[in-house]
């Protein structure tokens, strides 16, 4: 098989990611009249701002082949934390970088677990989900509130678009860290050990590169990633609660793979993520449009595409090699 055969064969799964997308935007745009307002698309992005920043740094730990079980529990644990530590008066900024550092922390000591101790990401991340969510009750059982000045104006500031459209600065947050990663996935050496460590980890150390200080980075920018998603997810929802964020774990794999990156690691791209968080939010809009089905109809379809976008993988895989 030629390599330019290869090539369109790798890009399949985001090409059909893609296709769906206009099928499911057009299908909702002729069935209900207000649904092909551009606004709907853009308050799909408004709605889902925390789960594509969790989704993306959920790429970077597929791209190499692991997985982050604990990112949800670390939304809702930075919520929490968020919204105890603004109600006991400490700045909004000084809050949100000592969420980041949090988080970043989390991910870098799972990583570093999961690298020198040799053991399965899953059963690593397992054990930081559970941590994660313990600390979030023994912070708070019930709801928190943020009235925080900062916060509010985040959550209720518009960012106006031409045409009369407006996005939320969650948005505009979740796009700066889209191109950030676009940008190191794809022009930086930790972008490119990324994909041979997914590749190959073996040839990849045969080729002198960085994989140990890599395995534990992608957990950290997961880790990082996910306490920013939970900043997000406190400007959206102005609360912190331990029960936020329940099963976006698998939320955001989904978006991922259903976005075009293998499971295995080593072939997908970004940009394929942010399609796949559209169509989650999509589908969801879909059933809120109908008004008669119930909203466990999102997580049936999401599990029957995601079911058939693993066997394309695997399809695909198969006709590369």
């Amino acid at each position: 098989m030629t390599t330019l055969t290869a090539s369109r064969q790798r890009h399949l799964p985001i090409l059909a990611t893609f296709a769906l997308l206009v099928v499911a935007y057009v299908f909702g745009a002729t069935q209900y009249e207000a649904f092909g307002d551009a606004q709907v698309v853009l308050n799909i992005l408004i709605d889902n701002a925390f789960l594509l920043v969790v989704a993306i740094g959920m790429t970077f730990v597929i791209l190499t082949g692991g997985i982050d079980l604990s990112v949800g529990a670390v939304v809702a644990l930075s919520t929490l934390v968020s919204a105890k530590l603004v109600a006991a008066g400490v700045p909004a900024l000084l809050v949100i970088l000592l969420v980041l550092v949090i988080g970043g922390t989390l991910g870098l000591g799972m990583g570093a677990v999961i690298h020198y101790f040799e053991l399965q990401p899953f059963i690593v991340t397992l054990a930081g989900m559970f941590l994660a969510r313990g600390l979030c009750y023994t912070i708070s059982v019930e709801s928190i509130s943020i009235t925080d000045g900062f916060f509010t104006a985040m959550a209720q500031t518009p960012v106006q678009l031409p045409g009369g459209m407006h996005v939320s600065v969650s948005v505009v947050i979740a796009l700066v860290v889209l191109a950030v990663a676009v940008y190191v996935l794809h022009f930086t050496r930790l972008g490119r050990t990324v994909y041979a460590i997914g590749g190959s980890e073996q040839s990849a150390m045969l080729m002198g590169l960085p994989v140990p200080r890599t395995k534990i980075a992608v957990y950290a920018i997961s880790g990082l990633c996910s306490s920013l998603g939970g900043v997000l997810l406190a400007f959206y929802t102005l609360s912190g609660n331990a029960l936020h964020a329940v099963g976006m774990e698998l939320d955001a794999i989904a978006a991922v793979v259903i976005g075009g990156t293998i499971l295995t690691g080593g072939s997908g791209y970004v940009l394929g993520t942010v399609l796949g968080v559209l169509v989650l939010g999509i589908i969801q809009t879909l059933i809120t449009f109908d008004g008669t089905l119930s909203s466990w109809w999102t997580k049936i379809v999401i599990g029957a595409l995601l079911f058939v976008f693993i066997v394309l993988q695997r399809l695909v895989s198969r006709r590369t090699r």
